[in-house]
């Protein structure tokens, strides 16, 4: 979370910051959700653990961590904690062809869910990755379980590259290259990547 610690992005419904110690215990609670940590991969920790964890990637230079939040609630209280309703990783991995970012992202408030912010948050966190981090391809490791995931990614022009029915998990790729790249700038309109305080 290195290279993301400072920085926050305003989309249309959402805006993207930092995983930051006051956010901590709202995700654990997300996360003691078995259902959660099924579609995600998650294993359950205790809250001393999350607060160890959110350390952990805090100082990770290889993992992009933000924490999504409802644009309309964060306008209208100013509170973050209340405001979130997600989250979205972007785990870097060096390749011969490039930096490759594995994305993943989940909508933790069932009243968020079905409503597009899955996929602006995805196309947001993919233009950061595109524009500051240099990626050149994305990957998605998504459970066979995780249709709506499935699906999304499918329509963001993810292929198949592999499937596992032994993890139960798809692997879906998207090279970076103009075409893409004009994709993601042209269904970003609202993009806005400002400054903002780290680790609070």
């Amino acid at each position: 979370m290195r290279l993301n610690i400072s920085t926050k992005i305003v989309g249309n419904k959402v805006i993207l910051v930092p995983y930051r110690i006051s956010h901590v215990e709202k995700y654990h609670k997300w996360m003691e959700d078995e259902d959660l940590r099924l579609q995600t991969a998650s294993d359950r920790l205790t809250l001393h653990e999350e607060y160890e964890m959110q350390q952990t990637w805090l100082n990770d230079v290889k993992k992009c961590t933000f924490i999504v939040l409802d644009k309309e609630t964060m306008l209208e209280t100013n509170d973050e904690v209340e405001s979130m309703i997600g989250d979205a990783n972007v785990y870097l991995k060096d390749s011969y062809d490039g930096l490759v970012g594995e994305i993943g992202l989940m909508i933790a408030e069932p009243k968020f869910r079905g409503k597009g912010m899955g996929r602006e948050v995805a196309l947001l966190i993919m233009r950061y990755a595109v524009t500051a981090i240099k990626v050149k391809k994305f990957e998605a490791i998504v459970s066979l379980n995780n249709e709506n995931s499935i699906k999304m990614f499918n329509s963001l022009n993810f292929q198949e590259e592999s499937k596992s029915t032994f993890f139960k998990e798809i692997t879906l790729v998207r090279q970076v290259d103009e075409e893409f790249t004009d994709y993601l700038f042209s269904n970003t309109k609202e993009y806005n990547e400002l400054p903002t305080e780290e680790n609070k």
